[in-house]
């Protein structure tokens, strides 16, 4: 029963911040601070997720395969490679470095 109250908690938590979004002024968002701040967030919190998912193993800090793909993915941004091959990139890597460490 507890899985259906957190549920519920996080159903109305997530309506709760939907509303408090749309009941803030206009004034509020039409402010330079405020754009800029909303411009950067998702790639903040873009990054921050790759990066736990990258280098965390639960609670440990880890250098794995997923490391050395994201390497490549990087290399191949920095080369200006089109999108399906960075992702392609990191998959081969990644999946070499498995297949080489076990």
């Amino acid at each position: 029963m507890n899985v259906w109250i957190a549920i519920g908690v996080t159903a109305v938590s997530c309506y709760a911040v939907k509303l408090a979004g749309l009941l803030v002024p206009a004034g509020v968002l039409e402010r330079p601070l405020v754009e800029r701040l909303a411009a950067l967030l998702p790639v903040a919190l873009l990054a921050a997720l790759t990066a736990q998912q990258t280098f965390a193993d639960g609670r440990a800090l880890v250098l794995d395969a997923r490391a050395a793909g994201v390497a490549a993915a990087a290399v191949a941004l920095m080369l200006r490679a089109p999108f399906l091959l960075v992702v392609a990139a990191a998959v081969v890597v990644t999946a070499g470095v498995r297949a080489i460490g076990g």
